[in-house]
């Protein structure tokens, strides 16, 4: 096993396979678990992201994912053509190629039909309605982009895009949902702090 995966000819094939199955594995199984499994501007710190335009962290990460899936196809492609059929490594180079550049596809694919299914009524994001939640990524001021809410609906963690008539929202603070619109977005609010009351001033 070891000469099968780790021989001199194939460590350019084995290495990628293996790292890129940990990483792929691993921010699958994060992202599902941690409920950032997200499809739309989502993905500041663990998600997915299929529109680059609002946020340069959902850009990054989706890279991350699919630098992963790529690793991946193309170690495992080329290992088989090469420990498998016995061709030579150059043929495995160009197989692997082949077989990332699918992955990368085929994980496009699933998170496309993901987000079918979130904009189906199985998931009804008029609930959010006058509902509380977090900022997850910052909202820009005045529509002028979108971020990214948390909002807990029932016992059920979701995560909208969601833009601001006011001024910029920072993450991690707190808003309510003032409008659900037809983009399947949220309008929000800052919800002001209260502060907590003070010592009472001496009585004279």
């Amino acid at each position: 096993m070891q000469e099968l995966l780790f021989g001199r000819d194939v460590l350019w094939f084995s290495i990628p396979a293996l790292v890129g199955t940990f990483f792929f594995l691993f921010r699958t199984i994060i992202m599902l678990v941690g409920g950032g499994f997200d499809l739309h501007h989502d993905t500041g710190d663990a998600s997915f992201d299929l529109d680059h335009s609002d946020s340069s962290g959902a850009f990054k990460v989706l890279s991350i994912q699919a630098i992963a899936a790529f690793s991946m196809g193309f170690g495992w492609v080329g290992l088989g053509v090469v420990r498998g059929w016995g061709l030579s490594p150059w043929l495995g180079v160009a197989a692997g190629l082949a077989g990332g550049t699918g992955m990368m596809w085929l994980l496009g694919k699933l998170l496309r039909w993901i987000a079918r299914l979130q904009s189906s009524g199985t998931l009804d994001i008029s609930g959010a309605l006058a509902e509380e939640g977090t900022v997850y990524i910052t909202i820009p001021a005045h529509r002028q982009g979108r971020g990214r809410v948390r909002v807990v609906m029932g016992d059920q963690q979701r995560y909208y895009s969601a833009i601001t008539d006011g001024d910029t929202i920072a993450s991690n603070r707190r808003v309510r949902v003032t409008e659900v619109n037809d983009d399947n977005t949220l309008t929000v609010e800052l919800v002001s702090e209260s502060l907590s009351p003070g010592p009472s001033p001496p009585r004279a």
